[in-house]
């Protein structure tokens, strides 16, 4: 399978700042790339993977150390008390799309290839970017293409897509390019499209809302000390690490105690986001919207 190697690899793993006999959780397993490169830095101790994609489960590792789970990450909590691993020692989430993803047709992701509109990660659920386009209504059209995807015209283009499923049920990505296009910036087409498409496939894989449960998880799951490594792609999902890491809520709202002192259950590593090097990039394109995020649990954090 098509698995490129993954962005910010050893600054990532490096992050983890990984010890001896210690757990560790890849929540994005993918063509396990990570988790090799964790495995190899692991004496003893556990790594557990997530991935909701059961094609990630053919790129599986032969390691007794190793768990593989088929499920979402929005459920860490639940899985790690089943798998007698809560609390951890470190976090490490790349969220991007991988490669084998985008680059297969019947997945539907890429505006390079004709197939079916699907958009799904995990292709047990029933819910498609067909049902999404053809479905939700002009304002939920609307609300999808303005916050997800930071579509300017997102009304404009609502309607349309609600005009021409009136002629015809919209089923395969070029037919649905060849509406998007319409309303398209002169010369800005393909950036348009990936907008569009981006926000669509956040909406069928409901993955703000999970990456946001799982965040919240996150201080209750890790040991004080422990460390959080996210590599975002968008301003979505960067702008809630950002607020994790700096406040300790998803809003960014400083809290303080009777003193005036802030009041945050992390201490960032890196006070900038880390981004791939022009050499990264020019071998992976995708690279470019890439950050990476670390922080560190305060040891003196008091759960409730």
């Amino acid at each position: 399978m098509n698995y490129h190697k993954p962005v910010l690899l050893d600054e990532s793993v490096e992050g983890l700042n990984i010890q001896p006999g210690k757990t560790y959780i890849d929540v994005t397993y993918g063509g396990g790339g990570h988790a090799k490169k964790i495995l190899e830095k692991l004496e003893g101790g556990q790594l557990i993977a997530f991935d909701q994609d059961e094609d990630a489960r053919g790129n599986w590792i032969e390691d007794e150390r190793l768990i593989f789970v088929k499920g979402n990450f929005r459920y860490l909590k639940n899985y790690l008390k089943y798998y007698q691993a809560f609390p951890c020692d470190g976090i490490l989430a790349d969220l991007g799309i991988s490669s084998h993803q985008i680059d297969d047709p019947a997945r539907g992701f890429s505006t390079r290839y004709d197939g079916p509109l699907d958009f799904r990660m995990n292709t047990d659920q029933q819910f498609t970017g067909e049902d999404l386009v053809n479905d939700y209504s002009p304002g939920d059209l609307m609300f999808v293409l303005k916050n997800y995807g930071e579509i300017k015209n997102a009304k404009a283009l609502a309607k349309g897509i609600v005009k021409a499923r009136e002629e015809e049920r919209l089923s395969t990505i070029e037919q649905f390019k060849k509406l998007v296009e319409k309303y398209a910036p002169r010369y800005s087409e393909h950036k348009y499209l990936a907008k569009v498409f981006q926000a669509i496939r956040i909406e069928v894989n409901q993955e703000m809302q999970a990456l946001k449960q799982m965040l919240m998880d996150v201080s209750g799951v890790l040991k004080p000390g422990g460390r959080l490594v996210v590599i975002s792609y968008h301003s979505l999902e960067d702008r809630l690490v950002k607020n994790l890491i700096r406040a300790g809520n998803l809003e960014g709202t400083l809290d303080k105690d009777f003193y005036g002192n802030v009041k945050k259950p992390f201490e960032a590593i890196n006070r900038k986001p880390i981004v791939p090097s022009e050499e990264e990039i020019a071998r992976n394109p995708r690279a470019r919207s890439a950050k990476l995020r670390i922080a560190q649990k305060v040891e003196n954090d008091k759960e409730e």
